[in-house]
């Protein structure tokens, strides 16, 4: 499967780049960045790393430039409706700050349930297989901050 994406002949999902993210010990950001970025301080707008996961229409921003910084910002965009499995193994290295920039999100940590609106803000705890849901019937927008532990 990872030749087939390194040839662009798949486009993977959400849920598997995490599980590669997770194999590889980084967070999905840093295994973007690495793929995607320059280098540089300043990473405007139409630079930054865009990817649409071809099962949910999840959109995902890169926002942070690449750096040495053990921090990465991301935005992302969850149509109604959609539902984005993650694995522990996404969540084993880095620590995570969900913040809701608006609609409302249902965050399922492990058999815990976060009901989230526009401004709360979820500190992630310790590893366990999580799920994003939009379950309104308006898109939901919400930033990342991912903060590695190595």
């Amino acid at each position: 499967m990872i030749h087939k994406i390194e040839r662009g002949d798949s486009s993977p999902t959400a849920t598997l780049l995490a599980r590669l993210s997770g194999a590889f010990s980084l967070s999905m950001s840093t295994l973007m960045a690495r793929a995607e970025m320059q280098e540089g301080r300043l990473l405007r707008r139409t630079d930054q790393p865009v990817w649409t996961d071809p099962q949910s229409g999840y959109v995902r921003r890169h926002v942070s430039p690449r750096s040495d910084l053990p921090l990465d910002l991301v935005h992302v965009e969850l149509p109604p409706g959609a539902e984005i499995p993650m694995p522990a193994s996404a969540y084993a290295f880095m620590r995570q700050l969900i913040w809701v920039l608006s609609g409302s999100l249902v965050f399922l940590e492990g058999s815990t349930r976060h009901e989230m609106e526009e401004g709360d803000c979820l500190e992630l705890g310790p590893p366990s297989d999580c799920v994003f849901k939009n379950e309104s019937a308006a898109p939901c927008t919400y930033a990342v901050a991912v903060l590695s532990n190595s």
